[in-house]
């Protein structure tokens, strides 16, 4: 062997000394911060979330007047955005054009199907969350794309869709924390108190909803999607 591989061999060595000296002080740093925080030395640091796995990060909006926007979220745990396929067929289930429509996102989130409907033209959207901070969100994101039509209500979904006038919406997106499964029957049927004869109802869950349930609320399926963990439902009033 070289002279010259002798010193390669011991570049690389000396090159992985420091990577894993880096890597130790990056760690006790983090240990740090994470002791500072209140947690246990020693506990899982976790990565900041990539946009769209439901922590910080963005909400694309798909269509309308605002389309390929980017707006900037905030990380809250158990926050999840619907699904960029899910909501683009939601839409082209609903249509492109919602002018005139007053629709309600009952657990807005991040408010990506709100400002969704209000990029499409939708005269009136109502975007209800009990989360004081992304309520506060949601009030910058409308100021940011000068949303007029966006109205920002900081309090209880089901509340706001029991005290709303009967057959007032035209679409209501009702998608609760799917760990939350206590919400999902009271919301449903409060949503179709809300909803307009001719109106529809967006239900995300982590079920599917039988039509044999759904008509306990005087609702019937029109469309469905599986996409991973989501089932989709778009309900309508059942014709009497």
């Amino acid at each position: 062997m070289g002279r010259n591989s002798y010193r390669t061999i011991e570049e690389a060595l000396a090159l992985q000394a420091r990577l894993k000296k880096r890597e130790a002080f990056k760690q006790a740093e983090a240990e740090a911060l994470a002791v500072a925080a209140g947690k246990k030395p020693g506990s899982k640091v976790q990565k900041p979330a990539k946009p769209g796995s439901g922590g910080a990060g963005e909400v694309r909006i798909i269509g309308g007047q605002w389309r390929r926007t980017r707006l900037a979220v905030a990380q809250r745990p158990g926050l999840r955005p619907t699904p960029d396929r899910v909501r683009e067929t939601l839409f082209n289930w609903l249509g492109q054009d919602l002018g005139g429509w007053r629709c309600l996102d009952a657990f807005a989130g991040t408010g990506a199907l709100g400002f969704e409907a209000a990029s499409r033209g939708a005269a009136q959207v109502r975007l209800v969350e009990s989360d004081a901070g992304l309520a506060q969100q949601l009030e910058r994101l409308a100021q940011q794309l000068k949303a007029e039509g966006v109205q920002v209500q900081r309090g209880d979904a089901i509340a706001a869709l029991t005290q709303s006038a009967p057959g007032h919406w035209h679409a209501i997106f009702v998608d609760p924390p799917f760990g939350a499964e206590a919400l999902f029957a009271p919301a449903i049927k409060a949503a179709a108190h809300a909803v307009a004869s001719d109106g529809w109802i967006y239900l995300e869950a982590p079920k599917a909803w039988t039509d044999e349930e759904l008509a306990a609320f005087g609702l019937q399926q029109h469309r469905y999607l599986k996409a991973g963990a989501v089932h989709a439902h778009l309900l309508k009033k059942i014709s009497v």
